[in-house]
This record gives C-alpha cells, sequence and structure tokens, in this order.
C-alpha cells in the first residue's frame, strides 16, 4: 500500500511538472523605424537588454528571450504591414512602435490578438486605456509635458502661445492637450499653425509666415525630429530667431540634440535662445553603466549616432516584458496560440489573415506587466490606474552656444524648481507660485531679459484716437499739418501711458476741428461710443451726461472751478479775540452766563458756607462763578443719601462730605 501511494505521488508530481514546464525560448516583437533619431538609439538599445535579460539568472531562469524586429520605415501602411508580419510570428509582446500614429492603428491589432503593446515612444495622449485595452505606454505622455509648458508659460506671465505642430495625430493630441493645460493657468493658444507631415522647405515657410503675423511671440513647437530642425533654419531666414520672440520645444529636439555629436550639428546658431524639455532620467550607477556599454557597442559598430532617452525606456520596456514573462510563466500560466475563428481568408486572397492567431493567456499577460514595479534606467517603472507611469518629470534646457544649459526642471509632483524631483520626492509637495523656480534663461538674440511675448499684430488695426482741435488753450492740444503733427499736455500724457503698456501698440491721431472755432466736445464723445473713434485725447470736461456713454480717465490737471473774492486789508489787535463773535452774541452770553450764577446761588446759599454773607459778598459771588465758569469747570456739588439699617439713622451728605445726622 505505501509503495503504491508512493508511486501516485511520484505521478502527480511529474504531471504537475509537465503541466508547468518553462519553454526554452519566448518570442518578443520591436516594432520601431530602424533609421530614424530615436530608431538608432533605440534599436541598440533593445539589443543590449535582451544580451542583459538572457544573462541574468534571476530572471526567466532557463528561458531565452527572442527578439523578433520590424522596421516601419516611418510610414503608416508600411508600418501596418509590418506589424501584421510581426504578430503572426505568435509573438508574447511587441515593444513599440515608436510612431503614435502607427500605435492607434496596431493597438486595434492586438486588441483582437489579445497582445500587449509596450510602446517606449508614442506619446500621444489620446492612445488610453479605455480605448485600447492591450496598449502599455512605457515612457511619458504628452499630457505631462504638455503641463510642463504651460506651467514655463505661466511662470513668465504670458497669456497667449502660437503652437506649431505637424498635423498628425501625434501633433494634434500634443495640441489638444496643450490648451487644456494652459486653460487651467488662464492662458490660451491664440494660432494653431499646422504642418502637414513630410512638407516640404515652401510649406513650412508659408505656414510660419503665417504665424508670424499673429501677435504672439512665444512659439512651441511639437513636431518629429527627423524633419523638425528645418523649422528652425527657415525661422531664422524669416527673422524669427531675433530677440522679442520665446521658442519652447518638446522633447523631440532633445532627443536631436543627444543623438547628435556637437561638430556634426550644423543649425546650432540657428536654435539660440531656445527652451527644450527632455524625459528626466536620474543618475545612477546602473544608468553610468549602460550608457558606457552602449557607447562601446556602437564605437564597435560604426554607429554614429548618440544615445537620447528614449533608448533608456526601450531598454526599461525589455525589462518590463521579461519581469512580466517570468511572474507569467512562475503562476502556471502556458503560452498557447490558436486561430481566430473571425479570420478568414476570402477567395484568391493574398493576405494570409488566416496565421494570426490569439494569445490565449493574453489577459494574463497583461495583467502581469501592469503589475510591474522595479527601478530601471529612467527611474521607478510602475504604472498606475491609468497605466501611466507614476513619476513623470522633465529636464528644462536653455540652448546656447555649441550645447545646453539645464535651468530647472519639472515633475508632476512640485511643478517648477531647480532641485532635482527624485530630492523633492522625499519632502511634502509644494505647487505653490512662490516655490515654482527656473535658473536664468538666454533668450533668442542673445538677451537676458524675458520677452513680453507679445506684439501688435501685422494685420491688426490701429488705435483710432480723436483729437478737439481748437483756438483755445493750444498748450492743452494743439494741432499742426496733419494728424502726426498734435502736440500738448494732453498729447505727451496720453503717449507716455502708451510707453508704460507691455507691448506696443500703434495709434493713428484723428484730428476733429478747423482750428477756428471749438467743436463740439459732446458729439466727439458720442464718436467714441459709436465706435467711430476708439478714444479721444484733450481737455474734456468730466460731467454727468457724458459718463453715461463712455469711460474717462482720472483727471490729471486740476478743475477750472473757482469763487472770487474780494481781498481786505486786515490789521491785528490784543481785541482779535472777540471778532468770532457780534456784540450781540457776546451780550446773550454774558447774560446766559449771569443766569446760570443766579440760578445756582438760590440752590446752594442756604446750605452752602461760600454763598452766604454779606449782599455785597453774595453779589460778588453770583459774578465771579459766572465769570469763572468761561475759563475752568467746578467742582460737582455731589449729594448722596446713606441709610444706617443698624440704628434707623438717616444721614445725608453735602459736597464738602460733613455728615449731619
Amino acid at each position: 500500500m505505501g509503495a503504491l501511494r508512493l508511486t501516485l505521488l511520484h505521478l502527480a508530481l511529474l504531471a504537475t511538472a509537465a503541466a508547468g514546464a518553462r519553454p526554452s525560448e519566448v518570442a518578443v516583437g520591436a516594432l520601431f523605424t530602424y533609421d530614424s533619431t530615436i530608431g538608432r538609439a533605440a534599436r541598440l538599445a533593445i539589443e543590449l537588454a535582451v544580451d542583459d535579460v538572457n544573462a541574468d539568472r534571476t530572471v526567466l531562469a532557463g528561458t531565452q528571450l527572442k527578439l523578433i524586429t520590424q522596421d516601419t520605415n516611418c510610414s503608416g501602411f508600411l508600418g501596418t504591414i509590418e506589424a501584421l508580419q510581426l504578430v503572426e510570428k505568435n509573438v508574447v509582446a511587441v515593444i513599440g512602435p515608436q510612431s503614435s500614429g502607427i500605435g492607434h492603428v496596431i493597438s486595434h491589432v492586438v486588441n483582437e490578438l489579445h497582445v500587449p503593446l509596450l510602446s517606449f515612444a508614442a506619446t500621444d495622449p489620446t492612445l488610453s486605456a479605455s480605448e485600447y485595452p492591450y496598449f502599455i505606454r512605457t515612457t511619458i505622455s504628452d499630457y505631462f509635458q504638455m503641463n510642463a509648458v504651460a506651467s514655463i508659460v505661466d511662470y513668465y506671465q504670458w497669456k497667449e502661445v502660437t503652437a506649431i505642430f505637424v498635423d498628425d495625430d501625434y501633433g494634434r493630441g500634443g495640441v489638444s492637450a496643450l490648451g487644456d493645460a494652459l486653460a487651467a493657468k488662464r492662458a490660451r493658444i491664440s494660432y494653431k499653425a499646422a504642418i502637414p507631415p513630410n512638407s516640404n522647405t515652401d510649406v513650412i515657410n508659408d505656414v510660419l509666415f503665417r504665424a508670424n503675423m499673429m501677435e504672439s511671440r512665444v512659439m512651441v513647437v511639437h513636431v518629429n525630429p527627423d524633419t523638425g530642425m528645418r523649422i528652425f533654419s527657415i525661422a531664422n531666414k524669416l527673422q524669427m530667431m531675433a530677440s522679442g520672440y520665446v521658442w519652447i520645444v518638446t522633447d523631440w529636439l532633445a532627443a536631436v540634440l543627444d543623438s547628435s555629436v556637437s561638430s556634426d550639428l550644423k543649425y546650432m546658431s540657428h536654435i539660440q535662445g531656445l527652451i527644450v524639455l527632455r524625459q528626466h532620467t536620474p543618475e545612477s550607477d546602473s544608468k553610468n553603466k549602460f550608457i558606457s556599454k552602449w557607447n562601446s557597442v556602437a564605437r564597435n559598430r560604426s554607429i554614429t549616432s548618440g544615445l537620447n532617452s528614449y533608448g533608456y525606456y526601450a531598454y526599461d520596456s525589455v525589462w518590463a516584458v521579461a519581469r512580466g514573462i517570468d511572474q507569467f510563466l512562475n503562476s502556471g500560466q502556458q503560452i498557447n496560440f490558436s486561430a481566430d475563428p473571425r479570420l478568414h481568408d476570402s477567395n484568391g486572397s493574398m493576405l494570409q489573415l488566416s496565421t494570426l492567431n490569439i494569445f490565449d493567456d493574453g489577459e494574463q499577460m497583461l495583467q502581469q506587466l501592469l503589475l510591474t514595479n522595479f527601478t530601471g534606467l529612467t527611474g521607478p517603472v510602475q504604472f498606475n490606474s491609468d497605466r501611466n507611469l507614476v513619476r513623470p518629470a522633465y529636464d528644462i534646457l536653455n540652448v546656447g552656444g555649441s550645447g545646453s544649459q539645464l535651468i530647472g526642471y519639472w515633475s508632476n509632483y512640485s511643478g517648477l524648481s531647480v532641485t532635482a524631483p527624485e530630492i523633492l520626492y522625499h519632502k511634502p509637495p509644494n505647487t505653490s507660485s512662490i516655490a515654482q523656480k527656473l535658473h536664468n534663461v538666454v533668450w533668442p538674440g542673445d538677451s537676458t531679459s524675458t520677452p513680453r511675448g507679445w506684439v501688435f499684430p501685422n494685420n491688426g488695426q490701429p488705435l483710432r484716437v480723436g483729437v478737439p482741435i481748437k483756438a483755445s488753450f493750444k498748450e492743452l492740444v494743439a494741432g499742426g499739418r496733419g494728424p502726426d503733427n498734435v502736440t500738448g499736455y494732453c498729447i505727451d500724457v496720453f503717449n507716455a501711458a502708451i510707453k508704460l503698456l507691455p507691448y506696443p501698440v500703434p495709434c493713428q491721431f484723428m484730428t476733429i476741428g478747423d482750428g477756428r472755432k471749438n467743436p463740439n466736445y459732446d458729439d466727439i464723445i458720442k464718436m467714441v461710443a459709436a465706435n467711430s473713434l476708439d478714444a479721444a485725447v484733450g481737455d474734456f470736461a468730466i460731467v454727468r451726461n457724458r459718463t453715461r456713454i463712455a469711460e474717462f480717465t482720472q483727471p490729471y490737471i486740476e478743475s477750472g472751478l473757482v469763487i472770487v473774492a474780494p481781498v481786505k486789508q486786515a490789521t491785528s489787535s490784543a481785541w482779535a479775540f472777540l471778532k468770532p463773535f457780534t456784540l450781540e452774541m457776546w451780550c446773550v452770553t454774558g447774560a446766559l452766563f449771569i443766569f446760570v450764577g443766579i440760578v445756582v446761588w438760590i440752590l446752594e446759599h442756604r446750605t452752602n458756607e461760600e454763598f452766604r454773607g454779606s449782599p455785597r459778598r453774595q453779589v460778588i459771588t453770583i459774578f465771579w462763578f459766572s465769570f469763572s465758569t468761561m475759563f475752568f469747570s467746578h467742582k460737582h456739588c455731589k449729594r448722596t443719601w446713606a441709610v444706617r439699617v443698624d440704628h434707623m439713622v438717616v444721614c445725608r451728605a453735602d459736597h464738602q462730605f460733613k455728615l449731619y445726622c
């Protein structure tokens, strides 16, 4: 019986081992454009990551990653075909694509086949998990990047920007997020300059020329890294890189700068003074080792392009897939594919749709990938409920000379700062306006003063300012030959006020009157109310009926209403104190004082010794009391009554506090 139990137990263990047997090889796909700024960095980074995963015994022990790559050739159509060819090879996950446009198309394919798609470069915010459940973004969404741009705009107190973007899913999605972010800061996009994909120089020139006609001088550029540098060359020819302009460029330019050797960058003189964003990757030993290894392999392979931040995210994406597969296999899941009954080839069709199989446990693989939590080259690789990386942050660079200077950081945790985000994560979040800081910037035109960011548009109408021309008071307003020769104190005050504005405002003076007789000022005010004039400058009196139809400035000249009175020579004397009152008033006042003295004498002479004596003394006391009340106050004659209950004696106290019982 014991031997039978051991045999059954051995068979059960063998069955369990057979059911949970790990495959010796797992296929993973990679989809990107080989010959591109992002693709050249990502291709080598992905290959190095696969080698590191296969050499690591703690991850996928006994299982090797097999990398299958496809080139999208910077084409939406070819990229879709290459993606279909990739998923038919039964890959358990796809790393890529780098294009947001291809990401929209491929997401529909992987949704059908249940294959997780991890993109290290598709930053379009509209690639959402609600619409594409099998799409995972392993880089920072442009939603956060546009919030960083809006924070910079708000920091310098600009209110309007011009958005220059490529007219595809990537550009439109980014600009839409920018509009929302600016609205939260009480700013807006005043003009959208859309550049069609693959545009030639003439088309870009026309788009920039129209943008330059607008009032905003804050340009936000959100285009592709492989074609975006032409924008600055054309802008330089249009004199849009001069003093007064502001250029804020998204992370595509940082990828170009990092991938290009300084001696090979031909357009460096065209991008002086730009503000550039770059995905923030904290400094670490693993990052430094990877950079050294990447540079060494690149030299051996004669790769002239440099490493950019997208290469770090591509490297971490491979490790995220490896850890997800490892957890998937450790849970006892099997990698199986089955035919999709909804995909079949029509008669005569060469598409071979029947070769596309469904990953049976793709949902479980997706959940394992979403639970990824490790520290990679880019920092913490962990996803929140919206499937975004938990700590999005950007470096803010200022291009100058032959390189760029770091002027600050932006993070979703604490906004703008000059302190690295990984240090601020250990402190309470502080997004107040006082805490927002950046280092000094050298702007286009080698200027150190912050540009105003706004000018009067070239296609705008100047202010129509009415000026009364009259024969009197020419010191205030006077006219010469033509509206450009108006002078006077009022004109000087108006011009001084215009110069105090934070932006230039052209004005056109329109003279009213022939200079021989005064024009009707009420008619001029009515012209302003009727929009025939934008303003009026002159010696206008602020009266009630005019304030009902127009707004007036604060008066800067004293009122002309005065009272004219004759001046008499006054002589001073010792009796000057009598002048405030007339003789009659003094007599009435004296009589009142004597009356008061008599009343007091009547009340006090029987009880107060001071009011007793001879008639002469009593009369003198009355007059003295009345006269003295004019110069000092007297004591009160207080009378109080007290009752002593124990002896039943009633006592009275007069003003001298003598008791009489």
